[in-house]
């Protein structure tokens, strides 16, 4: 937040913010004190080492203090802050600080270390220390080019560093297994990413002395995934089960091996982590006072299982699941062998065993001889036999012994932790004993035995439901836990869980993305003899591993202290584990392998930090000032020799009174806590924000584990359909909770931060807290509704008076009378209370800004919107429980058939005060509205009208209607009469409002930032609305889905009937009336039948296409009546008149081999009549026919046969019933001007025009924009209907395009440019008619429509489309001249082109061209072309298959020859002959054995012609071709030339020839028919005909 923009009460407080205290770690009472020589700096986050500290300033400026050996002398010690200044100019985002070195992150991602450097912690090889921060290039070695890694986050430990990146993957160096690398070789000074966690989402990360701990998002549910059954790793099954004869065991405790260090006796693979030995065998890290040297006689390693090595699960005869190897020597034959031992072993035996041998000296050999003579096997040295003991039993995973495991378990912990220490623990040095020391470490393996006997006995499969509760499922990672189970229970348990299926929060992606995620997991590696890894063991990792008992605890921030470790969670809480010698951990059990809850007495922790053997707990006082806790070394002030512990964490009283600390700092020597002072109480409402947040949070949980959770378990609970309420509430509790959670956690860390107020989540993100409590709202009103806590009370009532306390205080009702029901009532109700101190609080903010500022307004803005919120939802849960009251008091079997969750009550007529007119004396009418409907209800009997489809109205007085309502539904019409003129008013009033809130279909929503009750206006008369007949005869239970007016369909809609027929289109007053689309199934065909055109009063009226035998033309009342055209499937084709579905009259019949009847018709093909007959070779008969084609005509008339009487050699080539043809047809059908006019005249109606042309075109462009938003608005809600690119379209249509000044090309370009992109979405008037005129014309033209005949029409009709869409485009663009008027070209003329008729270079073409001629053709083609070309090619394809088929087979039969035969065939001049080619690059002579080598490339560019739609493309690809041609004979003579025609045909020719393109002649055709007209003459008519030309030629080429 820049300095100028905060408003000057703000600035006064800024210099109170981010105070730095600081105080010596080891006592309980001190006095902090206040960092000098920062002079006002804002110091936004600091980290401490052993000696030394780093602040990090507002600006992104980093200070160090402390002692700082890698720069002054190492017992200098620096008091006040010094600053960094190899880092000024770089904005530093975040630092952290090792034990002796440090780290710091900049605003770009780029990391800089500095500090010791021993271990290659600082990234910089051979360099024991770095004394000025250093650039540490982290590469990801996996991409191409490589990328540098942006990072955002740094943790260091005493010689690891872990950087986290950008796309939340970890990266480390430095040395030690703590780095989490499959690496051996230490240090490791170029940054590597931890592998193992590649690709999941990891949140944060912590370093202690020698552990590293992350947090990490889990994976989504994958639904319908199977479980695995066997482990990834080590193929050991996940979950066993022992039958034994009166119970079954079942365990889930599988834990893999892996990451487990390895025995390895080479010494230079420092497997488990030892602390960087010298040669000589000194330790030489400074901190490392309990890391004596290690005995390099004897390494006591621990086995395991790594992934890389061979013998890790597969022993030396390499069977798959034959024991463990250690070292490659085989323990056991195989799993039957172990299992067997193992049995064999009895419970005391072992136990005592194990027991004599660990509690003596290691150095004893009787013993070890001792231990090695009770396993089998041929045990390599005594290290072997005990590795052998302790992987038999580490991987016991697959030997699953209920008994032998209870004892081996714990007996085996203590060898780990004897072995595990023995090599490094002060005292266990080769035989000197002190007493100290060895006894501290036999209490703690006692402790650890008791520990692990009582996880033991605390957990089992019954705890699965109280999965919230401390106790409970806590799976120790190693060894697994069994418990004994009946059968019986464990179906019950399986039943409670099916339930609970609606508990799992569905969490809303949404929310992930924009707040901190719950959904975690945490995973360590590194050293763990302290038990620091919280895996239940004290092995060390080498790879992360997930910490199991933390699963589900949603934990939101990890510490890490020298050896132990803290998560704090979501609800407030911290779980802690590994040494406690001081008694760190904040609770007595010392030490701990699995994670414990810590016990500290403020009323929620919200941040921790961990020390070198303390920890800080920084926690919600009631006050909601924090209140800052520590526990572990305390030294008193007489006697500074001896330390004790604190029992549990103790307050610092000191630390209250010098402001509100916002985050806490601990390490070695000193603590640090930064400090707000609270001006004008911003500060204080902040916290209080957050920590009421934090307890709601806690409430809601505690909610929904001990109350939801249970009755969602329970049996009865009603039908399906209360369950399924239930689940829905519960479901949308739990989506609250967690959202709540998220929110509490935010404020965390937002608390840790600036504290800018704009970036609170109740503001920047209101929409989620607006929605999620409006959702929560809806479900929990509807379950009210239909009784569902009056249903919950019965079955629950055993579980409810057992807890009452409890539900009471989670109520806080405290009235001993409270019913039941009214206990749930208040509990499920009581979020939304919340929403009133999210507006009270943010008021309080508010204020702390000045009134003009834009934070004032924004706080202020989002406070009325919590609050209008919680107005509106406290009146939704009024209508509830009016409504419910309502069902109480309802005759019953009417409530089963109309109570409904949704459905709310506004009034109803039992008073009297609403009657039917004209109704009988007796009968009884009783009146109810609902949000949803009117219900008509008699003795027995009720109707119910949907309000979005029903009309009210006052009648007037005069008429003898006293207080009269006129209502109006799609079937019936009634009046009610109201007893007085209020109770009118108030019925009119609020059925209008019911009807308007119905179609707005938003009773839920509120405008938020809106005032509470919007006025609302009349609903309207003309809507969109759905509804089922279930009267009218001709729509009976037809669905119609579309618009209406006054209680009748009228404009677009849908109709479908049950039968399967359905009419898609325009109605009008009740029937269809214009364009519509009509589908019947024929269920003889198997098919549907299709009319595609105009309707009258219901009736097909006007011209239409129907697609069963296909006709295209005229009809009246659902009959052919008219010109019209009809084409069978088999060839025939009738155009002429129609009369009552009949051919009457006048009209033309063609059959497939083109004989032609001109004449008659009485009825379908039966000619009666005057007429001619024309036969395929010309002949005709005149005269009177009578008959049916076909089956025999009679005929009176006259042969001619016109051949005769000429000359042969006059005889015309082509046949002439062809051109016959072409002339006559079409004149006997509907004119295509005629054509679906109705779709024009929408179009214009949609841009606000009585007729084509005729109106104002501004309010055409705002129609036009108001369609586009409306449109928008309405598929915001279905986003899969539009995708991006769709939605840049749209926006871009809403700016409407300008044009002032004269009319240029670039404006003609532009206007183009919009047409194509209208044209795209349906959405726009002109898109919806193209998209219409697409459909038909693909109807007409398709399938049966695919005949030669209708080419002809087919072109007529694009010709007529154009010529409309053109005059639309001209009412919409009047600039635009209009057609065939020019537009000059500008002056800056473009570059001279080589004409092709002449060889000097030339600016101007030939023939005169003053511009640009503006055409339909030039304008909409490109548009239009593109979508028509498959049905129109196709035509074109049928009329022309004679004709291609003589063209195609010359062009085969010709291409057999080699170029320089078929050039010589063809008469091209030798001087054109190319004299060399270029064949794959390279130039070669041409040969006489050369083929389809020359003009190479004028005959690719030809070829080229296939793939575009648009004559206009289609002649710049033949202008093209004859460039490349001159370009290739320029290249060969060398010199200008001049074409003749003579000259260039054979060259053409022989270019069109080796193209072979199949389709010529249809291309030509085409270009014909929809060439624009005005370049007939011009250089590329003059380049067309020459293409046609050569096609006519081609086909008459005689071979000689």
């Amino acid at each position: 937040m820049d300095s100028q923009e905060r408003s000057s009460e703000e600035a006064e407080g800024a210099k109170e913010r981010g105070l730095v205290y600081v105080w010596k770690a080891g006592s309980c009472s001190v006095t902090p004190e206040r960092l000098p020589g920062l002079s006002g700096k804002t110091v936004l986050q600091a980290a401490l080492g052993i000696h030394h500290g780093l602040l990090l300033t507002e600006g992104g400026e980093v200070y160090s203090f402390g002692k700082l050996p890698w720069r002054s002398r190492p017992e200098e010690c620096v008091n006040s802050p010094v600053l960094e200044n190899t880092l000024l100019g770089h904005r530093i985002i975040t630092v952290a600080a090792g034990s002796f070195h440090n780290g710091a992150v900049t605003e770009s991602g780029v990391v800089y270390m500095w500090g010791d450097n021993s271990a290659g912690q600082c990234a910089v090889t051979n360099q024991p220390c770095v004394p000025e921060p250093q650039l540490v290039s982290i590469c990801d070695s996996e991409t191409s080019p490589l990328l540098s890694v942006r990072i955002l986050q740094l943790a260091c430990g005493e010689e690891h560093t872990l950087a986290l990146s950008l796309s939340r993957e970890i990266w480390a160096w430095g040395s030690g297994c703590q780095l989490g690398l499959i690496t051996t070789t230490f240090p490791v000074t170029k940054p590597q990413k931890v592998e193992h966690l590649a690709g999941r989402v990891v949140l944060q990360i912590a370093c202690g002395a020698y552990h590293s701990l992350a947090l990490v998002q889990c994976l989504p549910v994958q639904e319908m995934k199977p479980i695995p059954e066997r482990c990834n790793h080590c193929s050991q099954p996940l979950i066993t089960m022992t039958d034994k004869e009166d119970h079954v065991i079942i365990s889930d405790s599988h834990c893999c091996p892996l990451g487990v260090a390895l025995s390895d006796n080479q010494p230079e693979n420092h497997v488990f982590c030892p602390s960087s030995d010298t040669p000589g065998g000194k330790s030489v890290t400074a901190g490392q006072s309990e890391d004596f040297q290690k005995p390099l006689v004897e390494q006591h390693r621990l086995v395991g299982l790594e992934s890389e090595r061979p013998s890790g699960l597969s022993s030396s005869n390499g069977r798959e699941d034959s024991g463990i190897s250690s070292l490659g020597n085989t323990l056991f034959s195989d799993k039957k062998e172990v299992k067997e031992y193992l049995i064999g072993l009895s419970d005391s035996s072992l136990k005592e065993s194990l027991n004599k041998n660990i509690c003596t000296e290691p150095e004893q050999p009787s013993q070890e001889e001792q231990l090695s003579a009770c396993i089998p096997g041929p045990p390599g040295s005594s290290t072997s036999t005990l590795n052998s003991l302790v992987a038999s039993c580490a991987s016991a995973v697959g030997v699953r012994v209920a008994a032998t495991y209870e004892a081996g378990a714990l007996s085996l912990k203590k060898v780990m932790n004897f072995y595990g220490t023995s090599s490094s623990e002060p005292g266990s040095q080769s035989g000197s004993r002190s007493p100290g020391p060895e006894a501290l470490k036999d209490s703690r393996e006692e402790q650890v035995r008791l520990e692990s006997m009582q996880g033991k006995k605390s957990s089992s499969l019954v705890d699965i439901r109280e999965e919230e509760s401390e106790g409970g499922s806590r799976r120790l990672s190693l060894p697994g836990l069994l418990s004994q189970v009946s059968p019986r229970l464990l179906r019950k348990v399986g039943r409670a869980k099916m339930r609970t299926v609606a508990l799992t929060p569905t969490y809303s992606g949404e929310a992930d993305a924009l707040l901190p995620s719950l959904r975690t997991e945490v995973w360590t590696w590194g050293k763990g003899k302290e038990g620091q890894l919280g895996h239940g063991d004290v092995l060390p990792r080498l790879q992360p591993l997930c910490v199991k008992s933390l699963d589900g605890k949603e934990v939101i921030h990890l510490s890490a202290g020298g050896h132990h470790s803290l998560a704090l969670t979501a609800k407030s809480q911290v779980y802690s584990w590994g040494s406690n010698i001081s008694g760190q951990l904040g609770h007595l059990n010392s030490p701990t392998t699995v994670p414990r809850l810590a016990k500290v007495c403020g009323d929620g922790i919200w941040t921790t930090a961990a020390g070198l053997d303390y920890s800080l707990f920084l926690a919600d006082e009631k006050d909601f000032q924090p209140g800052l806790y520590y526990c572990g070394q305390e030294t008193t002030e007489n006697n500074l020799n001896e330390n004790s512990c604190t029992k549990s964490p103790v307050l610092l009283v000191a630390c209250s009174k010098i402001g509100y600390i916002s985050n806490v700092i601990a390490g070695g020597d000193n603590c640090l806590a930064l400090v707000d002072k609270n001006v004008m109480g911003y500060i204080a409402s902040l916290h209080e924000l957050a920590a009421t947040e934090r307890r709601f949070y806690f409430k809601l949980s505690e909610i929904k584990s001990q109350v939801l959770r249970p009755l969602l378990g329970l049996d009865n609970l009603g039908n399906a359909n209360t369950i399924q309420l239930l689940q829905e509430m519960a479901s949308r509790f739990s989506k609250l909770c967690y959202l709540i959670g998220q929110h509490g956690a935010s404020l965390s860390s937002f608390l840790h931060g600036v504290k800018e107020a704009r970036s609170l989540a109740i503001l920047k993100h209101s929409s989620l807290f607006l929605d999620s409590y409006t959702e929560y709202c809806t479900s929990v009103t509807n379950f009210l509704v239909m009784g569902g806590f009056m249903l919950l009370a019965k079955p629950a009532i055993d579980f409810l008076s057992k807890n009452q306390e409890l539900l009471q205080k989670l109520s806080e009702k405290n009235d001993e009378n409270l019913q039941l029901v009214e206990v749930l009532n208040a509990l499920f109700f009581m979020p939304f209370g919340r929403l009133h101190n999210y507006a009270r609080t943010l008021l309080k903010l508010a204020t702390c800004f000045e009134v003009a500022s834009p934070e004032y307004q924004k706080l202020q803005d989002s406070s009325s919107c919590y609050e209008n919120l919680a107005v509106h939802l406290s009146r939704k849960m009024k209508e509830a429980e009016y409504t419910l009251g309502f069902w109480k008091t309802f005759p019953g079997k009417m409530t089963d058939s109309l109570r409904k969750p949704e459905r709310r009550l506004i009034c109803e007529s039992s008073n009297r005060g609403l009657s039917l007119q004209h109704a009988g004396r007796f009968s009884v009418n009783w009146f109810i509205l609902f949000n949803d409907a009117l219900v008509h209800a008699q003795f027995s009997t009720h109707h119910i009208f949907p309000l979005s489809t029903l009309w009210v109205e006052a009648l007037s007085e005069e008429a003898g209607n006293v207080n009269g309502l006129k209502i109006t539904t799609p079937e019936e019409q009634f009046v009610l009469v109201s007893s007085t003129p209020q109770e009118k008013t108030k019925w009119l009033r609020a059925i209008s409002q019911a009807v308007d809130q119905a179609l707005r279909g938003t009773s839920d929503m509120i405008l938020y930032g809106a005032g509470g009750n919007v006025p609302r206006q009349e609903p309207p008369i003309s809507r969109s609305a759905k509804y089922t007949f279930y009267k009218d005869p001709r729509f009976k239970d037809a669905v119609y889905d579309g618009r209406w007016l006054s209680g009748k369909p009228h404009g677009r809609g849908i109709l479908k009937w049950a039968d399967g027929r359905m009419y898609s289109g325009t109605f009008r007053t009740g029937l269809e009336d214009g364009y519509g689309e009509y589908r019947v199934p024929n269920k003889a065909l198997n098919k549907e039948d299709h009319y595609v055109g105009y309707w009258k009063e219901g009736k097909m009226c006007g011209h239409g296409v129907y697609r069963g035998e296909k006709y295209m033309g005229m009809w009246q009342d659902d009959l052919c009546q008219g010109n019209g055209v009809v084409v069978t499937q088999f060839g025939l084709y009738y155009e002429g008149a129609f009369s009552t579905n009949k051919m009457m009259g006048t009209g033309i019949l063609l059959s497939e081999d083109d004989t032609v009847y001109e004449g008659e018709f009485s009825d379908n093909w039966t000619l009666s009549g005057k007429g001619t007959l024309t036969l395929p070779n010309g002949d005709y008969i005149e005269g009177l026919f009578s008959g049916e084609w076909g089956s025999g005509i009679k005929i009176t008339g006259t042969y001619f046969k016109p051949s005769l009487y000429e000359n042969e050699k006059d005889k015309p080539k082509a046949l002439p019933t062809g051109h016959f043809i072409r002339r006559k047809l079409g004149i006997l059908a509907v004119s295509p001007d005629e054509k679906w006019k109705a779709v024009f005249e929408e179009c214009w109606n949609q841009l606000g025009c009585e007729s084509p042309g005729q109106g104002d075109r501004w309010k055409a462009w705002d129609n036009i924009a108001v369609a586009l938003t409306t449109n928008r608005r309405q598929h915001k809600d279905s986003p899969e209907l539009l995708s991006r690119s769709h939605t840049q379209t749209l926006e871009s249509l809403e700016f409407i395009p300008q044009h002032i000044g004269a009319f240029t090309l670039e404006k003609y370009e532009n206007i183009k440019k919009y047409l194509i992109k209208a044209c795209d979405t349906p959405l726009h008037p002109l898109g919806k008619l193209v998209e219409t005129l697409v459909a038909v014309y693909r109807m007409t033209y398709v399938g049966v429509g695919a005949n030669r005949r209708l080419l002809q029409e087919a072109v007529r009709e694009i010709k007529s489309y154009l010529k409309r869409i053109f005059q639309l485009v001209r009412f919409l663009f009047p600039d635009l001249p209009e057609e065939g008027s020019t537009i000059p070209f500008l002056t800056t003329e473009p570059k001279g082109r080589r004409s092709f008729c002449s060889g000097k270079s030339d600016s101007r073409s030939e023939s005169p061209e003053p511009g640009y001629v503006v055409t339909s053709f030039g304008l909409l083609l490109p548009v239009l072309l593109p979508r028509l070309y498959p049905p129109l090619f196709m035509l074109y394809a049928l009329d022309n298959e004679r004709e291609e088929d003589i063209y195609w087979e010359c062009v085969l039969r010709l291409n057999k020859q080699t170029d320089m035969a078929l050039l010589s065939f063809l008469g091209v001049q030798a001087k054109f002959w190319p004299g060399t080619v270029s064949i794959l690059g390279e130039s070669r002579k041409v040969s006489s054995n050369t083929k389809d080598a020359c003009f190479a490339s004028a005959v690719e560019c030809l070829q080229q012609i296939s793939t575009t739609f648009t004559p206009a493309d289609k002649l710049k690809v033949i202008q093209q071709t004859f460039e490349e041609i001159s370009q290739s004979v320029l290249e060969t003579l060398q010199e200008d030339f001049l074409w003749s025609m003579d000259d260039l045909f054979p060259v053409f020719l022989y270019v069109v020839l080796r193209a072979r393109i199949r389709n010529l002649g249809s291309e030509v055709h085409l270009i014909e028919d929809l060439m624009d007209p005005y370049l007939q003459h011009g250089e590329q008519g003059i380049m067309f005909t020459t293409l046609k030309a050569c096609y006519y030629q081609i086909q008459h080429e005689k071979l000689t």
